[in-house]
């Protein structure tokens, strides 16, 4: 008798330009993330158990060479969060509804105005808690979704601006 199996396949991309104070491309990243076992725990806990739906995600970008791993924690996330932007809290990532088993923000990306000059690693979904929307929070109690460590760092500076798409 043959046997029907399936395994679920969670996991996303993120694209992130990089534009010049003028509005030009400076360079344009492509990196796939890895589900946390926070993040992963979070989705099964909501989707099979029951629990509160995280109902707001933000976009955090980061700063260090840090490779993503399963164990890291919103509390603990391995990186360190780039907080070199003139925006007050962190974007909002406003998806829209899925669709051919996707969920994107591309109609509405999340927005970094750079305001110092950095090297930025990668990029990060994180929501819940006391604070998900403070920059660099890490007390709050929330979910660190996913995060993706770039091919190659980028440098950024002042007046550049971040357009930030999650898939």
């Amino acid at each position: 008798m043959d046997k029907v199996q399936s395994k679920a396949r969670i996991g996303g991309v993120f694209e992130v330009e990089c534009l010049d104070r003028d509005g030009n491309l400076k360079w344009r990243e492509t990196a796939p993330n890895l589900i946390t076992n926070e993040g992963l725990d979070h989705i099964l806990n909501t989707v099979l158990h029951a629990d509160t739906q995280i109902t707001t995600w933000y976009v955090a970008i980061f700063e260090d060479n840090h490779t993503p791993a399963a164990g890291d924690t919103y509390a603990t996330p391995g990186y360190t969060e780039s907080t070199a932007y003139t925006e007050s809290t962190r974007p909002e990532y406003e998806e829209a509804a899925a669709s051919s088993q996707s969920v994107t923000n591309s109609a509405n990306k999340a927005t970094f105005s750079i305001n110092a000059a950095k090297t930025i690693y990668g990029a990060s979904l994180v929501g819940g808690g006391s604070a998900p929307s403070t920059k660099g929070d890490t007390a709050g109690g929330g979910t660190l979704l996913c995060a993706a460590l770039f091919s190659a760092s980028k440098s950024v500076e002042s007046g550049d601006t971040l357009n930030v798409t999650y898939t």
